[in-house]
């Protein structure tokens, strides 16, 4: 069930609208959900039908902190989608981050099976001494050339990669202004200042002037367990358009130091410009608002005293409300210490603030990373997928005694790394299964991971949604750390329907990145957002995907463009993907 708290907010938005309002939030419940027992869906790992065999291995470091080695090294694991070739197929990039093993590029047949280009295309070999272990990417069409180019991002060098065409990447990273060493686990592309073009946000975790293979100083932990704010400086950079980005962090007022993992963009304050939230490890959520594109300004909209681990951030209408919600996962540990994942309702609008209203399987996913929201059922309502697991080492041995000593340690001993208890071979919230929540409106959340086909037990890192193979449904992609990816295959229970919407823009950046569609069906609606990555170390498909439950089409489309325009659309179809360009600027 939703609870009183929930109700309460709801009645409040209701309340705000009118009696219009009223009928309409009472029209969204009104189709009976799935049920815990059916939830409707199955998930299938298919990995190896697919012919992925690429495994991730974690970056070696420098001995001077081996005793906490497998914690510092604990993430890398990442996987993008993108349609790479451009044959309209999505495809996957996987890295990996121990010097000499190889990033995979998989590019989808179009028969169920991918096949690794990466070494042919140029992407491969990418971790070193030099340039430092890889940690994730993210596909843009920086150009606007009709080909998705790929950011690299590691503890150590970005790397920026122009898509040549024919699977041919170039490393223009010298000639686009962005040779820097940033610490990071996260970057996503949007066009903040509206201008067509992509610029991209990079999240630092450590200080840029950390070094893991050749430490100066092992003072490179955090100072603080709940209000950490001494990590490395996230990073803005401006696309001028001539191929090469400026550094406008500074000006434009985003340079947080707050240990950001992860970081999302979407207008959620309905001004037409997009904002970023921040994901922040050891400390509150951040939300940096748009101000015209002109500079960002740090909102208090009821973020700043929720202090806990923030690793991922994603971006749903969770109860289609036509509004962008956040989820942000945290770490949970029965018995040391229980955060819990926070599900904010967006009410900026209506009361200036988001609210959370996560209860029961929603809060407690154990050491939680990456997650996206989708129907998984096509339902018409926005399901959870959430990766869990830290380190999976020896049974025997818990190192949560270890890290209860540091968390209550004083600020010069938490953060000098020689400080911290030796590791070895102890486990840390490791052998944790994924979670799929399955959203019964107002009937609440159900896991349903193990009935739907979840069992693995990896230590989960990314998680990215795509309909790989074709059939109406989304498929889901985990990267894991130490250890292989999984690719679930996703079989919906015939009954229910979508749509789905391939966008190009035109006036906006080729990818339509940051473009915001609002689907109506039934007396429903609900509102997705193109991403240029978004969950931990992850980027979804460029599509965006629509359960409709049994109808058998969208009563209207709404898509709000990154340039400003909006372009309505009448009744479309059910169960298929409409390719829309944005339409030329009347004048």
């Amino acid at each position: 069930m939703i609870p009183p708290s929930a109700r309460r907010i709801i009645a409040t938005v209701a309340f705000g609208l009118g009696i219009a309002g009223v009928v309409w939030m009472n029209r969204v419940s009104t189709h009976p959900p799935a049920s815990a027992e059916e939830p409707g869906f199955a998930l299938v790992d298919a990995t190896a039908a697919a012919g992925i065999t690429f495994k991730h291995q974690r970056a070696l470091l420098d001995p001077k902190i081996d005793n906490i080695a497998p914690h510092v090294a604990a993430v890398g694991a990442s996987v993008s989608v993108a349609d790479a070739d451009g044959d309209g197929r999505p495809d996957l990039y996987f890295t990996t981050s121990r010097f000499g093993e190889l990033n995979a590029l998989y590019i989808n047949n179009g028969d169920g099976t991918f096949r690794d280009v990466a070494r042919d295309a140029g992407v491969a070999d990418l971790s070193s001494k030099a340039v430092g272990p890889v940690m994730g990417a993210v596909w843009g069409d920086y150009d606007n050339d009709g080909l998705e180019d790929l950011l690299v991002y590691r503890y150590g060098m970005l790397s920026l990669f122009k898509n040549l065409g024919g699977l041919k990447f170039s490393d223009v990273t010298v000639s686009a202004g962005l040779s820097r060493w940033v610490n990071s686990n996260g970057a996503i592309w949007f066009d903040y200042d509206r201008d067509g073009l992509l610029d991209l946000y990079v999240t630092a975790y450590f200080r840029e002037d950390v070094n893991f293979s050749a430490l100066t100083t092992t003072r490179i932990m955090h100072d603080s367990f709940e209000y950490s704010s001494n990590g490395g400086r996230n990073l803005l950079f401006h696309n001028r358009g001539d191929g090469v980005f400026e550094d406008v962090t500074e000006a434009m007022g985003v340079g947080s130091t707050r240990w950001t993992l992860t970081a999302a963009s979407a207008d959620f304050d309905d001004d037409g410009w997009p904002d970023l939230y921040l994901a922040n490890d050891y400390g509150p959520e951040e939300l940096f608002v748009n101000e015209l594109g002109t500079k960002f300004t740090l909102a208090r909209v009821g973020l700043e005293a929720d202090s806990k681990s923030g690793m991922s951030v994603t971006v749903g209408d969770v109860h289609n409300r036509g509004r962008l919600d956040v989820f942000v996962t945290n770490i949970s540990e029965a018995g040391f210490l229980f955060q819990g994942n926070n599900l904010r309702l967006n009410l900026l609008t209506e009361l200036g603030r988001f609210e959370n209203i996560a209860t029961g399987v929603v809060t407690n996913a154990g050491w939680a990373w990456g997650a996206q929201f989708g129907d998984l059922n096509n339902d018409g309502r926005n399901d959870l997928f959430i990766a869990n697991g830290f380190i999976s080492a020896n049974k025997e041995k818990n190192y949560w005694y270890g890290m209860s000593k540091v968390a209550g340690a004083n600020k010069s001993l938490f953060e000098d790394a020689r400080t911290w208890p030796a590791m070895g071979d102890a486990s840390l919230s490791g052998y944790e299964r994924s979670r799929v929540v399955l959203n019964r409106g107002e009937a609440g959340w159900d896991d349903v991971a193990t009935r739907v086909g979840v069992t693995d037990e990896f230590d989960g890192r990314a998680v990215a949604f795509a309909d790989l193979f074709g059939t109406g449904a989304l498929d889901v992609i985990v990267a894991n750390q130490n250890a292989r990816p999984v690719l679930y295959r996703n079989t919906v229970q015939p009954g229910n329907h979508w749509i789905a919407f391939q966008l190009v823009g035109s006036a906006s950046n080729r990818s339509a990145i940051g473009a915001e569609v609002t689907v109506e069906f039934g007396g429903s609606r609900q509102r997705r957002v193109v991403d240029g990555g978004m969950g931990f170390a992850s980027q979804n498909e460029r599509r965006l995907h629509f359960g409709l439950g049994p109808r058998m089409n969208a009563d209207r489309v709404t898509i709000r463009w990154p340039s400003g325009a909006v372009q309505n659309v009448g009744r479309l179809d059910a169960d298929q993907v409409h390719v829309i360009t944005e339409p030329p600027v009347s004048r």
